[in-house]
């Protein structure tokens, strides 16, 4: 990926930190989508009261490309006020894999955003879950393992 396409990635996912509502953490996120026909998809972190109900930057964005059609994805950036840039907790991770497992992660520091970390997402989840129904090999040996055990303790 060309460096200014990482660059106006991140600058996307700055301009949709600024939607944050984060009034209980006041740690806002953005994240922006990449997808294979070029459309950048933005999303910010949501707080409830209810804690369990937030939402983070990478689910609102990826939720919202989804439910737009978009299906396909190169790469996304996620950033906030944190050295280094923040990384995608294990329910974003997991979305990810599902949903863009061939994307690029990109993370970067909302206060220093030319300082651009990047990941695959099997860097950040190798051993995501899978929809054993796919037929990927993965998801045979899954299936293949849970089969033996099954039969083990039968």
């Amino acid at each position: 990926m060309r460096e200014e396409t990482k660059r106006k990635l991140v600058a996307a996912a700055i301009r949709a930190r600024r939607q944050a509502v984060a009034p209980y953490s006041r740690f806002p996120v953005g994240a922006a989508l990449l997808s294979a026909g070029g459309r950048i998809i933005g999303g910010a972190n949501v707080e409830s009261v209810s804690y369990g109900l937030t939402c983070c930057a990478e689910r609102v964005a990826l939720f919202k490309a989804l439910t737009e059609g978009v299906r396909t994805f190169v790469a996304v950036a996620i950033v906030a006020r944190f050295p280094k840039g923040p990384t995608p907790c294990g329910a974003c991770r997991q979305l990810l894999a599902e949903f863009a497992p061939r994307a690029i992660v990109l993370l970067a520091d909302s206060a220093r955003p030319s300082r651009i970390r990047q990941f695959a997402v099997t860097d950040l989840l190798p051993d995501a879950f899978s929809d054993w129904r796919s037929g990927s090999r993965r998801s045979n040996r899954i299936t293949a393992r849970r089969a033996r055990s099954k039969r083990q303790r039968e």
